[in-house]
């Protein structure tokens, strides 16, 4: 394939001016929020510091019993996770100390904020490069699926949108199952030179598959129930239509795909306890009641197969719950699950959790650092187990998949066209470095970062 010349992103709208102010704003926020501690509690911070810490551990681990455990068992954790909270509340009003807690808290949240900007400011190289969108598609072929999403496809008009721009659409039809790569395969054999797809994230990976296959550029409309690939692509999840623009007036991301025993997926794989319960057949009439039942004997190890994970010569044996994932996720929450910035990196996201007891549970306060939880970047991973078969949910697709299965990522294999004008990806959050934040909050900006006057 021939190189096309890269379109630069537009420069980051905040410089390093402002990321050298805003880590000192981060140490003056966590400084007042110490101050108004220290000054109104006095002694007493120290013990309303231990009671918050205390309280977050216990309804941690209550919330590793409730789900791991059933009967009265299971209610009493409940009890326990929601009292905790409240118990705090009441300590904290009791000594009249609610509102200094408060006010603490939320300087701590602001301290965290702009700390986390300030080092935000230092990555100006999160988006993805931008090609392009060449040469002009001439007969671009749109599968959509009109029950996707709740009846997108209808409800914003989007078969006569396309074809109005020239494309032609294919729309889901009847009661019986559609062989959606089949389609694409013979659209690409009558001519077309785009593939696209409305419909949810399954389906996309399919039609992408194709499309990486042979070449071509792919559009993704947002017409699906979550939209996660739509979402990591900075497209619009609430207007799918403005995914047209792609047609018309688009750039070019070349992304990367995942396979998992040869099948494509655009954004993750996950075994274990996940997999098991969407496999079940009662899932889909109640999701909240086979969840309750199924976890305790999943997160006991006493359903599902034993899984045994290697990858770069890292080994995770019997995880309860893995994620393997079309680039790594960010850093947003404790399972190290967020958003993909991008998409290029060539390397598959790993996430594995063993949680075995209530104290590991409670560990996982400690984020991406906890012994329960494993995380890492690979280009392959494999995955055995002790049975021949195990669930897979490929894209939120549950499949049965032969073991062992192998995941690889295939670099720059999508040429995704996505509209020029579109929301974007906002920028990745990273972990709170007070090391670095100190560095930066010391360092005199240069005269280069200063704008000219």
């Amino acid at each position: 394939m021939e190189e096309m010349p890269a379109v630069a992103p537009g420069p980051d709208s905040r410089g390093t001016r402002s990321s050298h102010w805003l880590a000192r704003l981060s140490f003056v926020l966590a400084g007042l929020a110490i101050v108004i501690l220290l000054a109104v509690a006095g002694v007493k911070s120290l013990a309303m510091l231990v009671v918050g810490l205390v309280a977050a551990a216990v309804s941690l681990g209550a919330a590793y019993v409730f789900l791991s455990r059933r009967g009265m068992v299971r209610w009493l954790a409940f009890a326990v996770f929601v009292a905790a909270p409240i118990a705090v509340i009441v300590v904290y009003a009791f000594n009249h100390l609610l509102w200094v807690a408060i006010l603490s808290a939320a300087l701590w949240l602001l301290a965290g904020v702009t700390a986390r900007q300030a080092l935000t400011g230092e990555r100006p190289d999160w988006r993805m490069p931008e090609h392009p969108a060449q040469p002009p598609a001439r007969h671009p072929y749109l599968i959509m699926n009109p029950r996707s999403g709740g009846g997108k496809v209808e409800k914003f008009d989007l078969k006569r949108k396309a074809e109005a721009l020239g494309a032609e659409v294919f729309l889901f039809g009847g009661s019986g199952p559609v062989d959606v790569a089949e389609v694409a395969r013979h659209a690409v054999a009558g001519g077309a030179d785009l593939l696209g797809v409305a419909g949810g994230d399954g389906t996309q990976a399919l039609v992408a598959g194709i499309a990486a296959e042979h070449g071509l550029p792919f559009v993704v409309i947002s017409a699906g129930t979550r939209n996660h690939f739509a979402l990591d692509l900075g497209l619009d999840r609430e207007d799918p239509a403005a995914c047209l623009g792609a047609l018309t007036d688009g750039v070019e991301l070349r992304v990367d795909l995942g396979k998992i025993n040869g099948q494509t997926f655009v954004n993750n794989a996950s075994f274990g306890a996940y997999a098991e319960i969407v496999e079940t057949p009662a899932y889909r009439g109640d999701k909240m009641g086979t969840t309750l039942n199924l976890l305790p004997d999943l997160m006991q190890g006493q359903r599902g197969a034993h899984l045994r994970v290697r990858a770069n010569g890292t080994r995770i044996d019997a995880p309860q719950a893995l994620l393997v994932s079309n680039n790594p996720y960010g850093t947003g929450d404790i399972a190290g699950l967020g958003r993909r910035a991008r998409l290029d990196g060539g390397v598959l996201g790993v996430v594995g959790v063993t949680v075995r007891t209530a104290g590991q549970a409670v560990d996982l306060l400690r984020g991406s650092r906890a012994d329960g939880v494993s995380v890492l970047a690979t280009k392959e991973i494999e995955v055995t187990a002790d049975a021949p078969q195990i669930p897979v949910g490929v894209d939120g697709e549950s499949i049965l998949m032969s073991t062992p299965v192998t995941c690889t990522v295939s670099p720059g294999a999508l040429r995704v066209w996505v509209p020029r004008v579109r929301p974007g990806v906002p920028a990745p959050k990273p972990p709170v470095d007070w090391a670095r934040l100190r560095h930066l909050a010391a360092t005199r900006e240069s005269a280069s970062t200063v704008p000219a006057r």
